[in-house]
């Protein structure tokens, strides 16, 4: 029996192609994927993210568990509403999840999970909390009495069409700074997204849900799938838990680099593996030369050793195909590369691992 998210009804009635994506019925796209790539890209779209999982943590010990808890360092939050990316490592320093977590107070957080990992993240944590004799309290979002749904509104248009919609709540989300959020009765609303465009990720209580999508379709917000979804964060580098990176692999060798502080004397979870393994690998990009389309698994052949393709697709921003990739330390941007698909040797070229933003190709 598949899950249904909140919204599942209002997909149905505007013709989705429904899948099944990790136990959810979901839909991955309305009609055509390219054009809700573009919309987005260009103007404004939505995404139904009401699969993913948000978890709230109250009590004393918040910030102290959450130090010790992931890799990045949640002392850079001090501002209420500042969210920080971080990763959830086991001893091994191999990546249980990637989250988010924002700072409402001292003793009060916010983080969201992604929607095929919550199970094991919740008893996870709390298991850590346990072990730690921490003070907090650790409450799921997703299900029961106190779900939450959480629509993406995502493009350039983004921000007007929710003010537009939303007119109560323009004076607090007007100015936010990406990657913050702020609370206005029951909703919360963030600064955040998947796609490399701006925009809001909107969570409200579940009983509302349906109301406010069909209220963005009315002013034009074009609903997408997961089919863009996945082209979209793929052209802005953004990493997917299962493709990219998981329980196997170190953060350092997902790209991640940049949210493991390592420097600041602190422990947390999977430090020790870490500074021992150092990096292995590096995560890169790369534009496909010849015909043909990338995907995950493939080989990648180097002067410096055999590496693969974690994500690949056709980029509709780029009209070239294109990928992440776990490549050898010393091959470099620019480097010319092959490719074997299919049994055959197609050329690459090696790049940062960021191909479109903000509706502009960046290759």
């Amino acid at each position: 029996m598949l899950k249904k998210t909140v919204l599942n009804s209002a997909h149905r009635a505007q013709g989705a192609r429904m899948v099944d994506f990790g136990g959810w019925d979901m839909p991955v796209n309305y009609g055509s994927q390219i054009e809700e790539h573009h919309a987005v890209r260009n103007d404004c779209g939505m995404f139904d993210v009401s699969h993913m999982c948000p978890v709230d943590l109250v009590g004393a010990d918040c910030r102290p568990f959450l130090s010790r808890l992931v890799a990045n360092d949640v002392a850079k939050l001090t501002v209420s509403g500042k969210a920080l990316y971080a990763a959830m490592l086991n001893d091994a320093g191999g990546v249980i999840d990637d989250l988010i977590i924002y700072f409402l107070s001292d003793t009060r957080f916010r983080l969201v999970v992604n929607a095929g990992t919550a199970e094991k993240d919740l008893a996870w944590m709390q298991a850590r909390a346990t072990e730690w004799q921490m003070a907090v309290t650790i409450t799921q979002r997703r299900d029961g009495e106190n779900n939450l749904g959480i629509i993406a509104v995502q493009g350039p248009n983004a921000r007007a069409k929710v003010w537009q919609v939303l007119p109560q709540a323009k004076a607090a989300i007007a100015d936010l700074k990406p990657f913050f959020a702020a609370e206005i009765d029951q909703y919360f609303i963030a600064s955040t997204g998947y796609t490399g465009e701006d925009g809001y990720e909107i969570m409200l209580p579940a009983g509302e849900a349906e109301a406010l999508w069909n209220a963005l379709h009315a002013a034009g917000v074009a609903p997408c799938g997961l089919g863009a979804r996945d082209t979209l964060r793929l052209e802005a580098g953004m990493n997917l838990y299962g493709q990219d990176m998981d329980e196997t692999v170190s953060p350092l060798d997902a790209g991640l680099s940049w949210t493991v502080a390592l420097k600041d004397g602190r422990d947390f979870v999977g430090k020790a593996a870490l500074t021992a393994n150092g990096q292995m690998a590096q995560f890169l990009g790369l534009i496909l030369l010849d015909k043909g389309v990338l995907r995950g698994h493939q080989q990648v052949i180097t002067k410096q050793g055999n590496g693969e393709i974690t994500s690949g697709s056709f980029s509709p921003t780029l009209q070239q195909s294109i990928a992440l990739a776990r490549l050898p330390l010393g091959v470099a941007i620019g480097d010319e590369v092959e490719v074997d698909i299919r049994g055959k040797r197609l050329k690459a070229k090696v790049t940062k691992p960021v191909f479109a933003r903000n509706g502009q190709a960046v290759q």
